[in-house]
């Protein structure tokens, strides 16, 4: 069985709340399209965060219509299988579930309930001629019981010992998760052995490092490396989704020979329409103060026309007021192609090494949960000795209350225009 392995697409990110990255993920999929024309894989998987957010825009969504489906009709005898991540809607996703299978295109959005009667395991069995493929999308808790149910299940079904692929998106224990960023929240991790046993191959998302686990010495190897069933992997992101993913990013090609048997993995690396540039691109250097960053942004422009930056400046520099202007008037003078984070990375901060043991975290799940901003707040209080939480309380309570007083004036606007439409029409 072969497959092509992908996962976090993104698609409409929206970085630095400036730039759009449709020409970026386009770029993606013409090499996506080239390299299954060239595989011929029986399926290609996409491991969850489809989509940058829940409720993505009616163009975002006309992309991943357009792309996929010149997909399938450029290949129409290659199945693909989407899973739902963090970042995506899983019921929106699964919706369309239907619509799709015409086209030997499998989305899976919502996860197994924690207690259901048999059967339900079909839903998440895709049956190919040369192997079985798991599709699980992102699921909150323990799915441990369902996930081995399905398993034994394909088990039962797999009489002729065809290879079996498991799709998840999730962070395990002993991943690399270099280039995302912690500052605020911690991804929860989960023991690889609570993902059940039977499968030769987990094809994951969510961490955006390409990697296999238990193998860090071959995550940017381009050869062909081949280990014993069964393997767990992230494919890594379709792009850079931020500065600090200074790494290769990569396509995974799996061929597997049979159940138990050998895994065959080869990366294709991706070529990014913009590379990410911290500058000074030496490792521990930072520019002194303004003159000389304003220099090397000139100098970088020059050098690279169409890529994202950020800046390394010296604590002790003393920047200008109107600084980010400068920096778009140059960017601006180079036809704009460049772009700029404005997020600086300030070098040699006093301070800043021995405070980071004290600095809260949550889980994303938590974050992604939480309604009231005072609890946050209330939370992450030791960060902000002179905050003054009964002051704090109070103004989100009259905040609240002159909230309730507008949609209380809407709500009896509404009632009004309801009655004046009822009594035009009697008349």
């Amino acid at each position: 069985m072969k497959i092509l392995h992908t996962a976090d697409l993104h698609l409409g990110q929206i970085l630095y709340q400036n730039y759009e990255r449709a020409d970026e993920h386009q770029h993606f999929f013409q090499q996506l399209e080239q390299w299954c024309k060239e595989e011929q894989p029986d399926a290609l998987l996409v491991s969850g965060d489809v989509f940058d957010i829940q409720q993505p825009s009616n163009t975002v969504k006309e992309l991943f219509n357009t792309y996929f489906v010149h997909l399938q009709k450029q290949l129409p005898d290659m199945h693909i299988v989407i899973t739902a991540g963090n970042h995506d809607s899983a019921s929106r996703i699964h919706a369309d579930r239907a619509v799709w299978t015409f086209s030997n295109t499998h989305l899976v959005g919502l996860a197994p309930s924690m207690d259901v009667p048999d059967g339900w395991q079909d839903d998440y069995i895709i049956e190919l001629p040369n192997g079985f493929i798991i599709a699980m999308p992102y699921m909150i808790g323990d799915r441990s019981r369902q996930l081995q149910s399905i398993l034994n299940q394909v088990n039962e079904r797999n009489s002729d010992g065809k290879p079996v692929i498991m799709m998840g998106h999730l962070a395990v224990t002993g991943m690399d998760p270099t280039g995302h960023d912690f500052e605020i929240g911690k991804i929860k991790t989960q023991d690889a052995n609570s993902l059940g046993v039977g499968y030769d191959y987990l094809a994951l998302g969510h961490i955006h490092k390409p990697q296999t686990i238990g193998h860090p010495e071959d995550c940017m190897t381009f050869d062909t490396v081949t280990y014993p069933a069964p393997i767990i992997r992230y494919s890594g992101s379709a792009l850079h989704v931020s500065c600090d993913e200074a790494y290769p990013h990569t396509v995974s090609v799996v061929e597997i020979d049979k159940h138990g048997g050998q895994v065959n993995l080869r990366q294709l690396r991706i070529d990014e329409l913009r590379h990410f540039y911290t500058l000074p691109e030496a490792a521990n250097a930072a520019f002194a103060d303004e003159a000389e960053t304003l220099q090397g942004i000139e100098e970088c422009c020059k050098k690279d026309e169409s890529c994202y930056i950020r800046l390394k400046i010296k604590h002790s520099a003393v920047l200008s007021s109107n600084f980010n202007q400068k920096v778009y008037d140059i960017l601006n003078s180079h036809g704009n192609k460049v772009r700029y984070n404005p997020r600086i990375i300030w070098m040699g901060q006093p301070g800043s090494e021995q405070n980071e043991e004290n600095k809260p975290t949550f889980e994303l799940v938590e974050l992604q949960q939480m309604t009231d901003p005072v609890v946050f707040i209330e939370k992450t209080k030791d960060q902000y000795p002179r905050l003054d939480l009964t002051t704090l309380r109070d103004v989100f309570k009259e905040i609240e209350i002159e909230v309730s007083h507008i949609k209380e004036e809407a709500a009896k606007k509404r009632k009004m225009k309801n009655v004046n439409q009822d009594e035009d029409s009697n008349n």
